[in-house]
């Protein structure tokens, strides 16, 4: 019988990237056998990235492209798709990442760009301060999404959401911990996901 070889995914960041720290630890906890993935690539552009150690550590291999060598974001995102062509990557995965992914991109990698949002959707939406925006409402319940993007800002197909709870005393700092450890489960459950059925 033909060994199925694991799925390959690449992620693209443009924050510190403390969750891929806490991704990698989970993955490189667990019993490597029973996933049906790997983390091959890790794109970033900010210089104070913090997961470089530990992507080291675990040989998954990082590439630092900056937006702002580029003259626009069709040319940023088309040296990203070469790059990631070359590697032969299945799936990218946006995390934290606040750049609108072009049509070029979109359509070199169909359903097979998949994104994180701290809200519910269909409740905050096109916005980089949506777990503040959930706290000025005063909504009891927020939560996150992942899903598969497509032309539309913050669209496409859900694949999972989980809720989380906000305390009337809940501030930024107080609610922001729920979303990272609730976070990392989710990402690794929808990697899983789309790893075994796209």
């Amino acid at each position: 019988m033909e060994n199925k070889r694991n799925k390959k995914w690449a992620i693209l960041c443009s924050g510190i990237g403390n969750n891929i720290i806490d991704i990698i630890n989970i993955l490189h906890h667990q019993n490597t056998v029973q996933n049906n993935f790997e983390i091959s690539l890790i794109i970033y552009d900010n210089n104070e990235f913090a997961a470089l150690e530990a992507a080291k550590k675990h040989g998954i291999e990082t590439l630092e492209i900056s937006k702002y060598s580029f003259q626009n974001s069709k040319e940023h995102q088309r040296v990203i798709c070469n790059e990631v062509l070359k590697r032969e990557i299945d799936f990218i995965f946006l995390l934290n990442y606040k750049y609108l992914i072009q049509k070029e991109m979109l359509d070199t990698f169909p359903n097979k760009i998949i994104n994180i949002h701290p809200s519910l959707f269909p409740s905050f939406l096109a916005t980089k301060t949506a777990i503040q925006d959930a706290l000025a409402y005063g909504v009891k319940i927020t939560g996150i999404t992942t899903h598969i993007i497509d032309d539309e800002y913050d669209k496409g197909l859900i694949l999972y959401q989980t809720p989380i709870k906000i305390k009337v005393s809940d501030t930024f700092e107080s609610l922001y911990p729920k979303f990272r450890k609730k976070g990392k489960k989710i990402i690794i459950k929808t990697m899983q996901k789309v790893s075994n059925f796209l």
